[in-house]
C-alpha cells in the first residue's frame, strides 16, 4: 500500500523470524476458527482515523481469506452528531442515550445506513474483500421493540419511565440473509437500524445489535472494539480473562463502571445465548483484532 509505513533498508535476519514466528504462532488459531462465525462490532475513534480504518478493513480481509466468516456491526455516534448540528437539531440525552425523535431518526438511519455503512462497505472491497452493506430493515434482519428505561428520582425515591422515542432493542433478529451471504463468501456490514412492527425506523446501540446477531447466528466470538484497552482492575490494569461470574462481578464490585457496564453486559447475555466468548478490546490499536485472535496473549479482556 502506497501509504503503509516502509521499513528503512532491508529487513535482519531477526526480524524476518520474528515475522515467521508469528505466522506460525498463528497457523493453530487459522485451523480451530475456519468455517467459524466472528462478529465484529465496530466504532469509536478507529472508525475516524483513515489509517486504522485501513487496518480494520484489512484484518476482515484476513480473516475471510483464512476461511473465517466476520460479520461487521458498526457504529457512528459522532458522526451522527455532527449531521445533527450541521442541519440545526438539536440532540438530548437521557442515561448516554440519544433521545430520537421522528426527524432525528431520519437522520440517524441517513447517516448509519447510508454514508458511513457504504464507507466501510468501500474500505473492506479496496483491501481486497467482497462486503455488502446492510441495515436492520432489510429482509427485515433486525426487528425491533421500542426500548424503555426506568429513572429513579432522586427527591421521591419514585421509578418513571423515560420515553427515547424512536430508540429501539433487539425484538428478534431472522439471519437468513446472512446465511445467504456466507454461502457466497460475502462479508456483510451492518447499520444498527431496527424496524418496528409498525414499520417505524428505530435507533439501536451498536453493541446491543452486534451482541443479538451474534447469539442469532451461533457466532463462535463477538468482538467489541471501543476506545479502552479492555475492562481495567482497581490499579488501572488489563484484565485478560474473566468468567462470567467475575464479570457479573466486576459490574456488582464497581470494578467497571459507565459505558463499559453495558458492554460487559452485551457480552454476557451474548455468551448466554451460545457464542462461545466475547472480547471487548480497544480498536485504536493497529491489527488489534488480528492479536486478539491470531496470538496466546491476545489484544483485549475475553469474557468466557
Amino acid at each position: 500500500m502506497d501509504d503503509e509505513p516502509k521499513p528503512i533498508g532491508p529487513l535482519t535476519r531477526d526480524a524476518r523470524l520474528a515475522k515467521a514466528r508469528t505466522l506460525a504462532e498463528a497457523l493453530p488459531y487459522m485451523r480451530r476458527f475456519r468455517g467459524r462465525t466472528f462478529v465484529i462490532k465496530y466504532g469509536g475513534h478507529a472508525m475516524g482515523d483513515p489509517m486504522l480504518a485501513k487496518r480494520f478493513a484489512q484484518d476482515i480481509v484476513l480473516l475471510s481469506h483464512v476461511g473465517i466468516h466476520p460479520v461487521v456491526v458498526h457504529g457512528g455516534g459522532p458522526q451522527i452528531g455532527q449531521m445533527l448540528d450541521r442541519l440545526g437539531i438539536h440532540s438530548r440525552f437521557i442515561d448516554g442515550l440519544r433521545v430520537t425523535d421522528r426527524e432525528t431518526a431520519e437522520v440517524v438511519e441517513m447517516v448509519l445506513a447510508g454514508s458511513i455503512n457504504k464507507q466501510v462497505v468501500t474500505a473492506i472491497n479496496e483491501a481486497g474483500g467482497r462486503a455488502v452493506g446492510l441495515c436492520g430493515k432489510d429482509a427485515d434482519l433486525m426487528v425491533a421493540r421500542k426500548l424503555r428505561r426506568l429513572q429513579r428520582t432522586s427527591d421521591s425515591n419514585i421509578e418513571k419511565v423515560l420515553d427515547l422515542g424512536f430508540v429501539g432493542e433487539p425484538d428478534q433478529v431472522n439471519p437468513e440473509i446472512l446465511s445467504t451471504l456466507e454461502d457466497a463468501d460475502m462479508i456483510p456490514v451492518i447499520a444498527p437500524i431496527g424496524v418496528g412492527e409498525g414499520h417505524e425506523t428505530y435507533n439501536i446501540n451498536a453493541d446491543t445489535a452486534a451482541g443479538a446477531i451474534a447469539g442469532a447466528v451461533n457466532a463462535t466470538k463477538l468482538f467489541l472494539l471501543t476506545d479502552v484497552a479492555g475492562v481495567l482492575d482497581a490499579d488501572k490494569t488489563l484484565i485478560p480473562r474473566l468468567t462470567l461470574d467475575e464479570a457479573r462481578a466486576a459490574i456488582a464490585d464497581g470494578v467497571a463502571s459507565g459505558g463499559m457496564i453495558p458492554k460487559i453486559e452485551t457480552c454476557i447475555e451474548a455468551i448466554e445465548q451460545g457464542v462461545e466468548s466475547a472480547v471487548i478490546l480497544d480498536g485504536r490499536v493497529p491489527h488489534g483484532l488480528l492479536l486478539e485472535v491470531f496470538t496466546e496473549g491476545g489484544a483485549g479482556t475475553m469474557i468466557a
